[in-house]
């Protein structure tokens, strides 16, 4: 059977017969000038990771690493069904929403004493006592519990068939991105988040993809960040970046589209249209990074290092810091284990 494109090229492979969503370049200009303006700031590098991720274990422990997969593992559909209905988790005086919610219940879980960051204990560990750890504090409650037990329990296995931990398991890829998403993927059944489009098959990896680049993000904070082929990862196709582009008018969706979205439709994962939203997405943001590289070599005659992770690790707090100038677009919902 023919594997699936990698993502990249699976994002080009969809931008070029999308017919409702759209790449557009005075779009992608804009905002590689915008990140050229930033070239010199933490924002576009790994250590942007801490900022992004504050609730982290200090990535000098052992435990950063597993908290890292944990996360990632989990980390999928926390939109909530009512905007007003949101699940909360409140962690040394903050009240977190969103993906922030799960990072704070994992966090307080360790204070706790609860070893969630062991996969001889979360590999067999009850749904109840997942539960647990992931409480809300309102009456929301986190979406998915069921789904996230099922793949929080099926990593555990996997890494304990691999030594044990996420750093033994991930080092049979050496230092290589794209082995690294290639074995996570080959590995771990949750994290093949693939779908066919006009009778291709396709694939996002979006949990796989970020999971390397959470792995970067501790291992340059360590001074050990010497990942090869970093340029290979693209960015992470999920609900909320895709929002960000479309603001800075790097992605268009055609008023159908529009309409549909606004009007509350569920898009179901592999739908055509959530297929175009995620491909386009990847691809807008490979040709802003191909941009944003001409204009580092043009302007100041160096070789660009930004990728297309780091990139994301922009534009998603962006998108989160200035979601109530964003509120006019909507967000597509789609309930799965993927993004």
């Amino acid at each position: 059977m023919e594997p699936p494109l990698f993502p990249r090229e699976s994002g080009q492979f969809i931008a070029e017969r999308s017919r409702d969503v759209f790449v557009e370049q005075d779009g992608v200009q804009k905002v590689a000038e915008l990140l050229y303006n930033l070239r010199h700031s933490d924002d576009l590098t790994a250590s942007g990771w801490k900022t992004a991720n504050p609730l982290a274990p200090a990535p000098t422990s052992d435990q950063a690493l597993n908290w890292v997969f944990v996360v990632d593992t989990m980390n999928f559909s926390f939109w909530p069904e009512e905007e007003t209905q949101q699940c909360e988790v409140t962690y040394k005086g903050i009240t977190y929403t969103g993906y922030m919610t799960l990072c704070a219940a994992i966090t307080r879980a360790m204070e706790e004493g609860i070893p969630i960051t062991d996969p001889t204990y979360f590999s067999q560990m009850s749904v109840e006592e997942l539960g647990h750890v992931l409480r809300s504090d309102n009456e929301t409650p986190m979406p998915m519990l069921q789904e996230r037990h099922q793949v929080l329990t099926e990593g555990g296995r996997v890494l304990q068939e691999h030594g044990g931990s996420f750093r033994s398991f991930i080092s049979r890829a050496g230092n290589d991105a794209r082995k690294m998403v290639e074995l996570i993927v080959e590995k771990i059944p949750s994290y093949r988040d693939e779908a066919t489009y006009q009778g291709k098959k396709i694939s996002f990896y979006k949990r796989a993809q970020i999971l390397v680049a959470d792995f970067w993000g501790v291992m340059e904070a360590r001074g050990e960040g010497d990942i090869i082929d970093m340029d290979w990862l693209t960015m992470f196709a999920d609900y909320r970046v895709p929002q960000a582009l479309v603001y800075l008018k790097a992605l268009r969706y055609s008023d159908a589209l529009m309409q549909s979205l606004n009007n509350g439709e569920l898009l179901s994962s592999g739908d055509r249209r959530e297929v175009e939203i995620r491909g386009c997405s990847i691809w807008s943001v490979e040709l802003i990074k191909d941009r944003l590289c001409e204009l580092v070599q043009e302007r100041d005659g160096q070789t660009c290092t930004i990728n297309s992770a780091v990139i994301d690790f922009y534009l998603w707090p962006y998108a989160k810091k200035l979601h109530k100038e964003m509120a006019h677009i909507p967000i597509h919902h789609t309930r799965c284990i993927y993004y």
